[in-house]
């Protein structure tokens, strides 16, 4: 028998096996875009909600920053270079997923959640539009970056690592840092910490947009 005949073909229980997982697989795909497109129709999915899910990487993947915001979160992070603009961005997408009009269970406002009380003492009118507007992501992401310096003035002494203090200062106030000696052992800011840093890691540097 010649050897290019002598490789078994596969039994007809496989090759039924295998038909059927492609098949499969096949239905599944088409069954979640007519599930996706019949929800979006009947308005029970919203497009915006799915596309910030994805850009945070909740679907797993490669998450990404929103090409509206490359350029406006280099320029911010300019501003406190004890955060690197990937970082800037990983809070951001950590606080609102994106979302301009993000109102959280605390009253936290806008794309950079600033409860209001904050904002009235730190909001800055980055775009000079004589305006302090939380719900304006440039005034908003300014802002957000020149508190972070602030909080790294006000953490300076703190024990353990500078970052992660800047991170928890923001999110759970920076008397809270200094009376905790580092990261308040609180679940949320603990969590919050841990997923900015996870999130930096995972998101790529974004651009100067020139």
């Amino acid at each position: 028998m010649s050897p290019l005949r002598s490789h078994a073909r596969p039994s007809r229980a496989v090759r039924s096996v295998t038909s059927w997982i492609i098949g499969l697989v096949v239905v599944a795909v088409i069954a979640v875009g007519v599930g996706g497109a019949l929800l979006l129709g009947l308005g029970g999915l919203d497009w915006d909600r799915f596309q910030q899910a994805r850009d945070t990487g909740r679907f797993g993947g490669t998450p990404t920053i929103p090409e509206e915001y490359q350029a406006l979160v280099f320029e911010a992070a300019q501003r406190c270079p004890a955060v690197p603009p990937r970082v800037l961005a990983a809070q951001i997408a950590t606080e609102s997923s994106w979302q301009t009009d993000a109102v959280s269970p605390a009253g936290a406002q806008g794309i950079a959640q600033f409860m209001p009380a904050t904002w009235d003492q730190f909001g800055i009118d980055a775009n000079n539009d004589g305006a302090r507007d939380v719900w304006d992501p440039v005034d908003a992401i300014h802002s957000a970056a020149e508190l972070n310096c602030l909080n790294r003035r006000l953490v300076a002494e703190v024990p353990g690592t500078p970052l992660h203090n800047i991170l928890a200062a923001y999110n759970a106030g920076h008397g809270a840092v200094r009376k905790y000696d580092g990261i308040p052992p609180f679940p949320e800011t603990e969590n919050y910490v841990r997923q900015v840093l996870e999130l930096a890691e995972r998101l790529p540097a974004p651009g100067s947009g020139t």
